[in-house]
């Protein structure tokens, strides 16, 4: 059944999340970092330094979208990406990877929320708001197709040049093309603040006066911390998955004369393919998922629990030296995450104003990357001085006593 139109600003939609995925360094960045003599704990504190930056410039640059434009700060945060991956290609060192870190954090604060904000504000446009959990789905399952062909693009790259770091050169090049694109987008998405005459300082004034509103409203806050916690704890715990495919990899005997670091690129470029394929899948099909629960609250609590269950069996397999089991538990994890997100999104785009969505979402992000620099230093610490599988365990564990406090029990007017 047609739900909506495939125009050209829905293909254009679907290019800004391919090209944005096309992170060659995701899939072994990890790797990439204890392959530079960085431990855990360390690496916690990289990722601590991340989430802790978009903390603190999260709903900042929410309100600069709103009320400056759109556009420019999307186009804004793909140069902090760029600039950051130049400087994991170049350089090496805790701290210059620090400085690295810190700027893509701005780059991801001042990107997330603004572009699903444009999306909405397209639906909102086209009256299409009722198919937002199938438009967005099928934009994100462009993203994950990219994250597919990233990951076998770089496990060419690593292959042949035998060496992590020059995925970061040439993740550049898609992230140029994506400004370009956003370039290209239509004036009337900037949203209704940076079409309307208000001054700058009206549009900041009612921005502010609406974030005050939610703070107020319990279960509304309720709903943001549901959809954005397990979020948080899926990308710190996420990039693990990297570690327990190398372990796999090394356990498994290949008859070719090849290095360990070609053979864990083989396995781990090849299995992120087919993940992010699965994970595409998931995020387009996410509409079916919800219609099964029936409502998207149970939906949302639902995989909520599921996710929490699958990293403690997972840490517990790895733990115990299953490998292979562990892997398939762990990429249910993504799988159920890209079920779950476009439910989230569009939950919360039905319950806050659309006309200063992007400061919402970056309050939906906010409480993501606190909730992400915990663990992220939690999941570190503990990985170094027990081990990956018992860290997942602990900290999975922690999450399913907190969920109780982020149950969504009713649906907002």
């Amino acid at each position: 059944m047609q739900t909506f139109d495939k125009d050209i600003q829905f293909y254009k939609f679907c290019g800004y999340g391919f090209l944005k995925n096309l992170k060659f360094f995701a899939p072994f960045f990890l790797i990439f970092l204890k392959s530079r003599n960085i431990n855990f704990l360390d690496i916690g504190i990289l990722y601590a330094i991340r989430e802790t930056t978009i903390y603190l410039t999260e709903i900042p640059s929410g309100i600069f979208a709103d009320a400056l434009g759109r556009k420019k700060t999307m186009v804004a945060s793909f140069g902090f990406y760029i600039i950051s991956f130049l400087l994991f290609y170049f350089f090496s060192g805790f701290w210059l990877f620090a400085l690295a870190m810190l700027l893509f954090a701005f780059g991801d604060s001042f990107r997330t929320g603004t572009h699903k904000a444009m999306i909405f504000e397209y639906l909102k446009i086209k009256g299409w708001e009722k198919y937002k959990v199938e438009y967005y789905g099928r934009t994100r399952s462009c993203s994950q197709f990219g994250s597919a062909i990233s990951s076998l693009l770089a496990l060419f790259v690593i292959f042949f040049a035998n060496d992590y770091n020059a995925v970061f050169l040439f993740s550049t090049i898609p992230y140029l093309l994506d400004g370009l694109l956003i370039l290209s987008y239509p004036k009337e998405l900037e949203g209704k603040m940076k079409t309307d005459s208000n001054t700058t300082k009206q549009n900041f004034r009612i921005i502010f006066q609406s974030l005050i509103r939610i703070i107020r409203q319990k279960e509304k806050i309720r709903i943001l911390l549901n959809v954005s916690s397990y979020s948080g704890f899926f990308k710190v715990s996420k990039d693990y998955l990297q570690i327990i495919i190398q372990f796999f990899a090394l356990s498994v005997p290949v008859g070719l004369a090849i290095s360990g670091k070609q053979k864990t690129a083989l396995f781990v470029g090849l299995i992120f393919f087919v993940l992010y394929l699965l994970t595409s899948l998931a995020s387009r099909h996410s509409s079916k998922i919800k219609n099964i629960f029936g409502t998207s609250e149970k939906t949302l609590n639902l995989l909520l629990l599921s996710g929490i269950f699958l990293g403690i069996v997972s840490g517990i397999l790895f733990h115990f030296g299953f490998y292979l089991l562990s892997l398939l538990s762990f990429m249910l994890i993504y799988i159920n995450e890209n079920f779950r997100k476009p439910v989230g999104v569009s939950f919360i785009s039905e319950n806050f104003d659309s006309d200063t969505l992007a400061t919402t979402l970056s309050v939906e992000s906010l409480t993501n990357t606190l909730i992400g620099s915990l663990m992220a230093l939690l999941v570190g610490a503990l990985a170094d001085y027990l081990d990956i599988g018992l860290s997942l365990i602990i900290v999975s564990c922690i999450f399913l006593i907190l969920s109780k406090i982020i149950w969504i029990r009713r649906k907002t007017s």
